[in-house]
């Protein structure tokens, strides 16, 4: 009896969280990248009149060289999430630090694959997210400590 209720407790529970997921929906702004969920009736509201100014301190890469840095991808969430709230692309000011462990991932293909041995996963999602207007920069202390020189970094950062 003990068995077969706690094989009941478990099948209801999993019923339950699957039917609390949301969907996941591509960006408006970032069609490509940054995937996000429509949360109905969230405990704070997007303030859609305003105008948010964020900068990401990122300082991370990730230990699969062959996989987006999940950090970068982070501005490309914010942007979409922003957006499928109700926020327009111009009152988004947003900027990327790349300092750190992260500073790879801010190399050109030809770089990144010299390092790596392969073509940088991020490279689309940088363009993507210079495109959208996001200043991604790279701190003058780590290009001079690592001795990265311009031509090896993807253009615009």
């Amino acid at each position: 009896m003990r068995k077969t209720s706690l094989i009941s407790l478990i099948f209801f529970c999993v019923i339950c969280v699957s039917y609390g997921q949301n969907e996941r929906s591509e960006g408006k702004i970032i069609e490509a990248f940054g995937p996000t969920f429509d949360i109905e009736n969230p405990d704070i509201e997007t303030d859609t009149s305003a105008e948010l100014k964020v900068i990401f301190d990122v300082s991370q890469s990730s230990d699969d060289k062959s996989v987006i840095n999940k950090y970068i991808e982070t501005a490309a969430r914010f942007l979409n999430m922003h957006a499928n709230a109700g926020m327009e692309a111009e009152q988004l000011k947003v900027a990327l630090t790349i300092h750190g462990g992260a500073w790879q991932d801010i190399l050109n293909d030809d770089a990144y694959e010299a390092l790596h041995g392969v073509k940088n996963p991020n490279s689309e999602l940088i363009k993507a997210l210079n495109n959208a207007g996001v200043d991604v920069i790279l701190c003058g202390q780590t290009a001079s400590y690592r001795k990265i020189e311009k031509e090896d970094i993807i253009p615009d950062v």
